[in-house]
């Protein structure tokens, strides 16, 4: 008997359409438990537990279910970013089309320049006018006067947009042209276009609503100011690279002054300073003119024990007060040699170091120090983790290869640490090398200049040493840098004080106003969040004139910068470094103004290893919190185009564009903090010798040594060479005529000829002859620079592009990896703490 229905609850009939509901039901829940993993008959709370975390298998610590919709989610995304930027690019590239055969056409206009005739008619009339007194200044005046008048002439949008193009067109035929007066002639347009853009911001850009508006507003136009300031400074200091050339020396080997040869070292291990050793011990000069001298900071028996066995002097002193300066000041109470070589312990020099450098000692005697390029055989954190060494300038090369000839022209070359040479006498006389500040280098160099002495930089490389190994050690070393100079800067102002001329106190003054560029930077870095995330109109113009202004600077200050310094930094480049840099200089160069006491000497380490790779989460979190606001402001901005600001979109679009460039170089600094196995001890320096092997048998076959190093070497033989791995051999390398011959196993040997070969144990002649034969050889680096890319603007922009795209993907990786590491590591000790 059923009972009775109540009355509106009456069940519903079991028709068709409720049978098929059901078993649809049964058929998705079942599917659902196949997915989730849940076994027949489990609680409600373990569907919900499934939904989250699948059991553990050996194959899957980790697989939440509910993100396989959103991985999906973003591989539709990522393919639709790839077809749509493809899509971009076609229609970039058929828009473009008109500006390529524009630029083809200037290129052909340059062609028809006879550049050698215009220069040798420039010389003719302007070298004997110039020595007129009194009429490079009025040259000067006029020209300044010239310039104010054409950056404050006010223009309508078509006459600033005729602007933009005549000075672009006129760009693009001197950037073809050769010479200086080219250079020069780009640099004056470009402080043009900087300058109409600057007048423009001071009077038509920074009427502001709110306080808020202005304060932001004010610190962007500061941050532009401070670029401005360094781009005038910077023209100035390289405006005629002496490119000074080595000096013939005087007299007889006999009357040569004598030298000291300081190795300052602290940590660095033996392996890392024993080839310094041995390079210096074989310098081309009279043998009782010549001192070597090891400057042991650490006071270990092991270097005592190498100085004895190698017959170099051996210094060491009972306290370790003011770092490298007080170690080298202390050698200097130990020796007497007139002139004084100072090397990193890294730095190895070629055996024409001294020949090279001291023939300016005799010309001039008021020259107080020469100075000669820091190169560097390995590849520092930017270029091997982002894949460029060797192709792209590093980060110094710029400072070495045209900054440190520009303050040349000025007498103003700075004293860099290593690599130079130093006249005693003025040294003693301004107190030794500097103490007061951290980079003890530079300001020794302005304190010999105050008492009026004459400095020179040659730029050939005559010593070749190790780059950082990571990029916290080179930050580190950075860090150092920057506050030095800052220290500088607020205790020895080159604008202050006597005995510098004003081109010496603007090449000083450049130098340390550049470790100034953190705050700027994360300024740039943000600003266009002030927008998009809050609407804060902290340029007070409309976006159509701030392009207008804006573009030519931009295009001007590339054009003149890839002309000018294209051979030693490529278009775009100083952003990346300045990016990963910023938040790591802005403090500690601010606090040395305040307190220029604060901070102490760090040693920077040399020779390390990298034998796994990692992703530096430490050092890259500053770039991660700018990655994720820059991304969150990003996603804003699109709200703001298609929904909130469709009234703005000019304004939205140039601050998504800014956005987008951010995002780009935030995600290169990821990419250099995405560190590659380091795992040679010794670094192999690539090269073109000829090379001898001698075989047990009597056997002789011709080689070519491809790379070198302190243990080893890389052969190129014949196709077929009667080898294997394990075989004692002889390898002959040439010292100039001379032939030196060392013992070595047979490492590797493969197809082709490809064979590695390991030093057996040498004499200490031999060591020193294998140093003569590769490190220490004058032409080991001549060519080095050879296989750097040209500098193109815009292919430059795209790799940066793609290495920031790569960046992303490497953080991602390793942000899934430690997550999962991360879990198994919990999930381990979870069963320990339920047993316990």
């Amino acid at each position: 008997m059923t009972e009775p229905s109540a009355p509106g609850l009456a069940r519903p009939a079991d028709t068709p359409v409720a049978r098929n509901a059901r078993t649809w039901l049964r058929l998705a829940l079942a599917w659902l438990a196949r997915q989730l993993e849940v076994a027949p008959g489990a609680p409600w709370w373990m569907w919900l537990w499934r939904c989250v975390v699948l059991p553990a298998t050996p194959d899957r610590a980790l697989l939440p279910w509910l993100l396989r919709p959103v991985q999906a989610l973003f591989a539709a995304l990522g393919w639709a970013l790839r077809w749509g930027w493809k899509g971009l690019s076609l229609a970039l590239f058929a828009a473009f089309w008109p500006v390529r055969l524009f630029l083809r056409a200037m290129d052909r206009v340059a062609t028809h320049v006879n550049v050698a005739k215009g220069m040798r008619l420039a010389d003719q009339v302007l070298s004997p006018a110039m020595e007129i007194p009194g009429l490079r200044w009025v040259v000067l005046a006029v020209g300044m006067l010239a310039g104010l008048v054409v950056m404050t002439t006010p223009f309508n949008w078509f006459g600033q947009t005729l602007f933009m193009l005549l000075c672009w067109s006129l760009s693009l035929v001197l950037r073809r042209l050769p010479g200086r007066y080219p250079s020069l002639a780009l640099a004056a347009i470009s402080l043009l276009a900087m300058g109409r853009y600057a007048w423009w911001r001071l009077t038509s850009s920074i009427e502001f609503d709110t306080v808020i508006e202005s304060f932001l507003g004010y610190g962007l136009l500061a941050a532009e100011a401070y670029t401005w300031l360094v781009v005038v400074l910077g023209f100035i200091q390289t405006a005629w690279p002496l490119q000074r050339r080595p000096a013939a020396l005087q007299g007889v080997p006999a009357s040569w002054p004598t030298v000291d040869v300081y190795i300052p070292t602290y940590n660095e291990p033996l392996s890392v300073v024993r080839t310094t050793v041995l390079a210096a011990m074989a310098l081309d000069w009279p043998e009782d003119k010549v001192k070597v001298f090891i400057l042991d900071d650490g006071r270990r028996e092991e270097f005592r024990a190498f100085a004895e066995s190698m017959g170099v002097g051996y210094i060491v002193r009972p306290d370790n007060n003011h770092a490298k300066a007080g170690n080298l000041n202390h050698a200097l109470t130990k020796t007497d040699g007139e002139l004084v070589a100072i090397f990193d312990c890294d730095h190895i020099p070629t055996r024409s170091f001294l020949t090279t450098a001291v023939g300016w000692f005799q010309r001039d005697p008021k020259c107080a120090m020469l100075q000669t390029p820091h190169h560097f055989f390995s590849p520092d954190p930017f270029e091997r983790n982002l894949g460029t060494f060797r192709r792209v300038p590093n980060e110094g090369a710029l400072f070495y290869g045209l900054i440190q000839d520009g303050n040349d022209f000025w007498n103003a070359t700075f004293f860099c640490g290593s690599c130079a040479v130093i006249r005693r006498g003025p040294l003693l006389e301004v107190g030794g090398i500097a103490v007061e500040t951290v980079t003890e280098d530079a300001h020794t160099a302005l304190k010999l200049h105050r008492r009026g002495y004459t400095t020179a930089y040659i730029n050939e490389t005559q010593a070749a040493g190790l780059a950082t190994e990571s990029l916290s050690a080179h930050v580190g070393q950075r860090i150092r840098w920057a506050r030095g100079m800052a220290q500088i800067f607020r205790v020895d102002n080159p604008f202050l004080g006597k005995g510098l001329t004003l081109w010496q106190r603007i090449c000083y003054a450049n130098a340390m106003v550049h470790f100034f560029f953190g705050l700027p930077r994360l300024v740039f870095l943000t600003a266009p969040m002030a927008f998009l995330f809050f609407e804060w109109h902290i340029i007070n113009a409309g976006a159509i004139m701030i392009a207008l202004y804006v573009l030519p600077y931009i295009l001007q200050s590339n054009i003149a910068n890839a002309h000018v310094q294209g051979e030693h930094r490529h278009t775009f480049w100083a952003e990346v470094y300045e990016t990963v840099l910023a938040w790591y200089v802005a403090l500690p160069t601010t606090v040395a103004l305040i307190n220029p006491r604060l901070g102490k000497f760090n040693v920077t380490a040399k020779g390390g290893l990298v034998e796994q790779p990692y992703f530096d989460w430490v050092i890259s979190r500053p770039y991660t919190v700018l990655v994720l606001l820059n991304f969150a402001a990003f996603a804003m901005g699109i709200g703001r185009l298609f929904f909130w600001n469709t009234d703005e979109t000019a304004t939205v679009l140039l601050n998504l564009l800014w956005t987008t460039y951010s995002i780009l170089m935030l995600g290169a600094a990821l990419g250099v903090a995405s560190e590659a196995r380091q795992v040679r001890r010794m670094h192999r320096v690539a090269t073109q010798l000829q090379a001898t092997l001698y075989l047990d048998d009597g056997s002789v076959l011709q080689a070519q040594c491809i790379d070198f190093s302190m243990t080893g070497l890389g052969l190129q033989l014949a196709d077929g060479a009667p080898l294997a791995v394990g075989d004692r051999v002889q390898v002959g390398l040439w010292r100039g005529d001379t032939e030196c011959t060392f013992p070595a196993t047979i490492m590797l040997h493969r197809g082709q000829g490809a064979t590695g070969l390991q030093f057996d144990p040498m004499t200490r002649e031999q060591q020193i002859d294998l140093v003569q034969c590769t490190f220490a050889r004058p032409d080991t680096w001549r060519e080095w620079n050879d296989s750097h890319d040209t500098d193109r603007p815009l292919h430059g922009l795209q790799e940066i592009a793609q290495l920031g795209v790569l960046g992303y993907r490497k953080f991602w990786e390793s942000l899934v990896e430690a997550t999962r590491a991360r879990w198994s590591r919990g999930r381990k000790r979870a069963p320990q703490g339920l047993r316990a």
